[in-house]
């Protein structure tokens, strides 16, 4: 009888499971040392996966230099429509992210949460890192905004009482009353300049169906981006996405 050949296996691929069960058990905050040291994995290789995991969104690098889990841990967790209706949107995303020649985001308000499902970057646009997980900063950025505003008022003030307005810049608004009145304009357009990060601009638009309150919205370096040129991109690729996500 011939003899069965072992199968063959990616050690690479190994050790970054290795790397996301072991940010995992570290309750979603560790540093590159930290994980190094658990996984035994050499210092230098583990930054190099560390850096892979980060780009394509299955981990994230926090400002303090710690990983957690990123977006796409959540679109693998959720299986099933939500994922499908993320994967047929994409190709709209990637017009949009063409179009308008930055990185472009794609948030859901998920079990009274609001999360990144998606982000659709290149090598010539790269993504905007989000130094703060947007569960803790929708109040901060142009697509938690948007979110915020479809939402039922009893959903609204439930979600903004468990989450307090952190300052993370000095445009960030912080009060309460001001806040919701940004919220109530932005039904159609939102935009952030500067709110989440300094020298950052946003603008999103909502993306709602039957079942799902999300937003998608790009991001800049220019303080003053072309919103006009903007708003029509981001109500064509609103739409696409619109019919994507209904007919998943």
């Amino acid at each position: 009888m011939a003899q069965q050949s072992a199968p063959t296996l990616i050690q690479s691929v190994q050790r970054a499971f290795r790397l996301l069960e072991a940010v995992s058990d570290l309750q979603d905050r560790a540093t590159a040392k930290e994980l190094s040291h658990r996984t035994h994995i050499a210092l230098p290789t583990t930054y190099h996966l560390l850096r892979t995991l980060v780009h394509d969104g299955y981990l994230q690098r926090l400002g303090d230099g710690t990983y957690t889990l990123g977006h796409r841990m959540e679109v693998v967790l959720d299986q099933g429509r939500p994922a499908r209706a993320v994967a047929q949107a994409r190709p709209a995303l990637e017009w949009l992210r063409d179009e308008l020649h930055s990185p472009v985001y794609l948030a859901m308000y998920d079990d009274g949460e609001i999360v990144i499902a998606e982000i659709v970057d290149s090598p010539k646009v790269p993504r905007i890192d989000l130094w703060v997980g947007i569960h803790d900063a929708a109040h901060a950025t142009a697509l938690g905004k948007c979110i915020l505003a479809h939402l039922t008022d009893d959903e609204r003030e439930e979600y903004l009482a468990r989450h307090p307005l952190h300052a993370l810049t000095a445009n960030t608004v912080v009060d309460g009353r001001e806040l919701r009145h940004q919220i109530e304009g932005s039904v159609h357009l939102a935009t952030d300049r500067e709110e989440y990060a300094l020298g950052i601009a946003c603008a999103a638009r909502p993306v709602v169906t039957e079942n799902v309150i999300g937003s998608i919205g790009f991001a800049t370096l220019s303080r003053r981006p072309d919103l006009a040129r903007a708003s029509n991109a981001l109500a064509e690729a609103g739409g696409r996405v619109q019919r994507a996500l209904a007919l998943a």
